[in-house]
This record gives C-alpha cells, sequence and structure tokens, in this order.
C-alpha cells in the first residue's frame, strides 16, 4: 500500500501543479493583450485631433490597466478591453518589473487626464505609449 502511494504521489503532486501553472501562463497572456490594447489607445490619444479625443483614449488606457474593479475605472468610458482579463495589472501580479512598468504607465495617463492642453495630453500621451511598449 506504501509502496503505492509513493508512486502515485508524483502524478497526484502534476495532477494539482498543472492547472495552477496553465492559469498563471494565462493570466500572463491576459496581461500582454491589455497592455498591447492600452498601448495602441495611448497612441489615439497621441494622434488625437482634440483635447476630448485625447482624454477619452486615455481613459480607455486607464480601464484596460486597473480593470473593472480597478481604482480610477471609469464607466462612463469605453473599455476597449471588456473580456479580455481582469486589467493588466491585476493580472500580471507577481511579476515585479511588469507591474513597476504599467504602475508608472497608469500614473502618466492619470497625468494626461488631468492635462488642460492638447499638447501637454500628447506628451503624456507619448511617455505612456512608449512605457508600455518597453520590455
Amino acid at each position: 500500500m506504501t509502496k503505492c502511494s509513493m508512486h502515485a504521489l508524483p502524478a497526484l503532486l502534476l495532477a494539482l501543479v498543472l492547472p495552477m501553472a496553465a492559469q498563471a501562463a494565462d493570466a500572463g497572456g491576459a496581461a500582454s493583450k491589455q497592455v498591447a490594447t492600452a498601448a495602441a489607445h495611448a497612441g489615439m490619444a497621441l494622434g488625437a485631433a482634440d483635447l476630448a479625443t485625447a482624454h477619452a483614449h486615455l481613459h480607455h488606457v486607464v480601464n484596460c490597466l486597473v480593470g473593472a474593479s480597478g481604482k480610477g475605472f471609469d464607466a462612463k468610458a469605453e473599455d476597449p478591453c471588456k473580456g479580455m482579463g481582469n486589467g493588466a495589472i491585476p493580472d500580471a501580479k507577481g511579476d515585479v518589473a511588469t507591474l513597476d512598468r504599467l504602475n508608472a504607465a497608469l500614473a502618466q495617463a492619470e497625468q494626461g487626464l488631468k492635462a488642460a492642453s492638447l499638447d501637454a495630453a500628447h506628451a503624456d500621451a507619448k511617455q505612456v505609449m512608449e512605457t508600455l511598449q518597453a520590455k
């Protein structure tokens, strides 16, 4: 009986660990998709012809980064990352370097939302885009 249990133990451990590893890999993939979408919207904010459009796209960046349950999520603004995950920041948990980069991008996007001129919003959007595209 003990011999049988010892042989079954590795299989049992593997059966427990594989779903957790798959879930972690999926969360990383979800974060990557949301980061790419946020970067695209930062680019749209950079190319915006007016301040309201720049602000709208910067709201999209924030929504993708924090997720629907996150601080700063604006339900009135579009959520282009809906259905992709829980927000890039929550989905990147455990990856300190990525979290630092995403939080920096979030702070830059929030600064851009406070910009009173199109030039200032463009400058912030450019920083957001560069931060999100950095690896």
